[in-house]
Parts: C-alpha cells; structure tokens; sequence
C-alpha cells in the first residue's frame, strides 16, 4: 500500500488559490502571476471569506468537468511506480527516515503547491504535466524530512528566513541521483542560486548530508538571504 494518499479538497484548493494572491512573494518570487489577471484584481486584498465564492465561481467549469478527478488518478498511479524507490534513495542520502507512514499530496489548480508538515501533507499541480508531478513530490517530501530532523534546530540559531532558505536550496541534491527516477531537474529559486552551488561543492566531498547543513548554517550566519 502506498505511503502517500492523493486526494482534492475543494475547500483545501480555494485557500490555496486565494493565499496565492494573498501572501508576499515567496523567496523573491511572485505565484500570482501566473494566475488569471482579472481574478487576481478581483479578490487582491479581500479576506478569504468574502473571496471564496468569488474564485468558486470563477472556477467552477473545471471544478465539475471531472478532469481534475482524472489527473489526480493519473499522477497517483505515477507515483506509485517510484514511491518506493524514492524513499529508499531518501533515507539515504539523508542519512534519516521520515517518520510519518501516511501522508497526503492534494491537487490544486493554483501554480504554487506548499506543504504542511503538521498535517503531513503537500500539494501537487493540476496543470502541470507527469515528470513535475513526481517532481513536485519529490521536492515537498524532501522538505518534510528537513523539517523533521533540521528546521526546528537551525531555526534557532540563525532564524526563519535563513532556515527557509536552507530548507528550499538543499533540494538541489535531488539533481544527484533522482532525475533519472522522476524525470525532471529540480530549478529551485533564482535568489537560491549561489547557495544552490555551494550546497553541491560540499556534498562532492563526501556525500554527508548533517555536514552540508552545518556548512550552511557556517555560511548564512553573517551573509544577509532574500
């Protein structure tokens, strides 16, 4: 049985949508400009409550032509052909399990697909394509290890936003051994891109993944994040 349940969450998807448009630039870059323009203008600045019907509304041909049902099934039978395996290359180059046996990959329609390690759960795109699905998995469930075994601690001594920033560039080391498994290169953020390289040269030296995180924490210490 697999680990990772996949399900759609129309209320779930709502929020996503709206915090897209709501929420600050994530790490220098803005998801809602990859949303509808006039939808954007249309609940920018308004409460999740008075936006909701608006976006329902908006969406609500896709919400009942059944198609977001069928890339749901469709990403889950993908991944059921890798789970395993990813898991198994994970541990190891983490060096540590992720605890949690069941977890939860929700489809959204919105471009931005966060993760919460509280509920153990992510999202993945609906309008994306096989190879960023597995991707995407991949890249959330690589954050959910971190935040079991690094975030809390590191978080501590350097603060959240460097924390965050350490958290999104080590998913650099899926381009070592998983492209080949879920068939995309993980691009991360381009305000990530010298942390993203120095994150590289240090795990060439000898592929220990607690050893790169110190390095970071060395590095990020006294140098400003955006």
């Amino acid at each position: 049985m697999s680990r990772v349940t996949f399900e759609f969450n129309k209320n779930e998807d709502l929020y996503n949508l709206w915090e897209t448009v709501s929420k600050k630039p994530l790490h220098g870059y803005d998801f809602s400009k990859n949303m509808p323009s006039n939808l954007v203008t249309a609940i920018r600045g308004l409460s999740f409550k008075k936006t909701k019907p608006i976006i329902s509304k908006y969406y609500a041909n896709l919400y009942a032509s059944g198609l977001i049902e069928i890339s749901l099934k469709a990403s889950e039978t993908a991944w059921k052909t890798v789970e395993k395996e990813y898991f198994r290359r994970m541990d190891a180059l983490i060096g540590k399990k992720l605890s949690a046996k069941k977890l939860i990959a929700r489809i959204t329609i919105a471009p931005r697909c966060p993760y919460n390690p509280q509920q153990n759960s992510f999202m993945i795109p609906f309008h994306a394509t096989i190879p960023q699905v597995l991707g995407t998995c991949g890249h959330e469930l690589m954050h959910l290890y971190f935040h079991e075994h690094y975030f809390d601690k590191i978080e501590k001594e350097i603060g959240t936003e460097k924390a965050q920033a350490i958290k999104e560039a080590v998913t650099v080391l899926l381009n070592t051994n998983f492209v080949l498994l879920l068939f995309l290169k993980d691009k991360g953020y381009e305000s990530h891109r010298e942390l993203r390289a120095f994150i590289l040269d240090e795990w060439k030296k000898d592929n220990n993944f607690d050893k790169v995180v110190e390095k970071c924490v060395e590095k990020l210490k006294s140098e400003k994040v955006k």
